[in-house]
């Protein structure tokens, strides 16, 4: 893979310093005119954790997916409260003098467990990433065909309602820690509202809140299973659910979504 296209290249001008920065390797991850809301939200999660070295690990966050996401950006970060185990930041990506992306993270050091309820099995469980065969269809947007592998995650023929589900990973021998790498998959799939949508049209995701489930998730060759599904769509919006397992069926991210149906 060309240097140009590492995920390190692209989160290299994040240095945590606030001010002005160019991802000069953002071509590569772009969705349309702003860059995916994955890699964004991981630009902006990484000027957090630049900015303000040895946070505990992230247990949850908030991204608001305001304007488009260009090249040429402002960084911010502040630390909104920090107590004994919590601490809670902010950090924004300024474009073109107005904010694009804002988003609120909350670090937390773990503790001994007062209540133990393990996630469930997804239901209609596909089975590990290799006994699924790779998604060669070519509608996927071209950031994911360039840095993903996909493998098929729901059973051809059956009703899949309003769910979209594939088996993800970084085609990408990276060095990203366990939470960048699901901050950066885990808005990977199209909205389950696609597949109730009567024609196609645009389709774009307004914010994302999720829980980080296991910030030290390393999934047996990297595989993730990617789950959108719509919980109610209508008036031109979606509500969806997002979330990630391992290749074990452990389930590390847990989120919602609102997403504008154009068309």
């Amino acid at each position: 893979m060309s240097g140009g296209m590492t995920i390190a290249s692209l989160l290299a001008p994040v240095t945590g310093q606030p001010g002005p920065a160019r991802l000069t390797y953002a071509a590569d991850w772009m969705q349309g005119r702003t860059l995916y809301g994955g890699a964004s939200a991981l630009v902006a999660y990484t000027m957090a954790v630049r900015a303000f070295p040895g946070l505990p690990p992230l247990r949850a966050g908030q991204v608001a997916f305001v304007a488009p996401v260009g090249e040429e950006i402002e960084l911010s970060a502040q630390i909104i409260r920090q107590g004994r185990n919590v601490t809670q930041l902010r950090s924004e990506i300024v474009c073109d003098g107005k904010v694009a992306l804002t988003a609120f993270w909350l670090f937390g050091e773990g503790r001994e467990a007062n209540a133990v309820h393990p996630s469930a099995l997804p239901e209609d469980w596909p089975g590990p990433p290799e006994d699924n065969e790779a998604v060669t269809h070519s509608f996927a947007p071209s950031f994911v065909a360039k840095n993903f592998e996909l493998r098929h995650g729901q059973t051809k023929g059956t009703d899949r309602g309003a769910t979209v589900r594939r088996w993800a990973r970084l085609t990408e021998a990276h060095e990203l820690d366990p939470v960048s790498k699901l901050v950066l998959m885990g808005d990977v799939m199209p909205p389950g509202a696609m597949r109730a949508m009567v024609r196609q049209g645009p389709i774009s995701s307004i914010n994302w809140s999720f829980n980080v489930l296991d910030p030290e998730s390393r999934s047996k060759d990297g595989w993730y299973l990617a789950e959108n599904a719509s919980q109610h769509a209508d008036a031109g919006y979606s509500s969806e659910r997002l979330r990630l397992w391992d290749a074990e069926g452990r389930q590390v991210l847990d989120g919602l979504q609102c997403v504008a149906v154009f068309g």
